[in-house]
């Protein structure tokens, strides 16, 4: 059976390039802001534990990946409850929210990469973290996807490969 791809790579306008996922959640965008935002919610999807400073300027700490040090990252732009962009190791993450009524939101994470070799990684990567959030969002359990696999089918869909991959290489 082939991998779910629910990324897409694109070069953004000034030329960098990215990996993007949409979702919509049947929440308020208050809620999927605190998915997004509060360190117990992270910790429960995103790769590493963060605690974030939520102003431009702020700092972030990310802990507890096994296969990545300790780091701080800094906050780019907050737009409570629209928009949160912060750097981590070298990339920039961007979380847009966007209301679709009182009960729904649509949700973007845009990867802005270092390097377009990064993109099949985290692609796959997201992937997996996504599902997490997805489970979240419904309140329900899930089966987490195989990253090897989805890197794998995004590779083969010609997704730009290649980077180090942390606790594989």
């Amino acid at each position: 059976m082939a991998a779910d791809l629910t990324g897409t790579y694109l070069t953004l306008d000034d030329g960098r390039p990215a990996v993007r996922f949409s979702r919509t959640y049947d929440h308020p965008a208050a809620r999927v802001w605190q998915f997004v935002t509060d360190a117990d919610e992270l910790a429960r999807w995103f790769p590493s534990r963060a605690e974030i400073e939520l102003r431009p300027g702020g700092t972030i700490r990310f802990s507890g990946d096994p296969h990545m040090a300790d780091s701080t990252g800094r906050v780019i732009a907050v737009d409570e409850p629209r928009h949160l962009s912060f750097e981590w190791g070298g990339d920039e993450l961007r979380f847009d929210l966007e209301p679709l009524d009182v009960k729904r939101t649509r949700f973007t994470l845009t990867n802005v990469l270092s390097a377009a070799d990064a993109a099949a990684r985290n692609g796959a990567g997201w992937d997996v973290c996504l599902a997490a959030l997805d489970a979240r969002a419904r309140d329900g359990g899930f089966e987490r996807p195989q990253w090897k696999e989805l890197y794998e089918a995004y590779v083969d869909a010609g997704v730009p490969s290649g980077a180090a991959v942390p606790g594989m290489d």
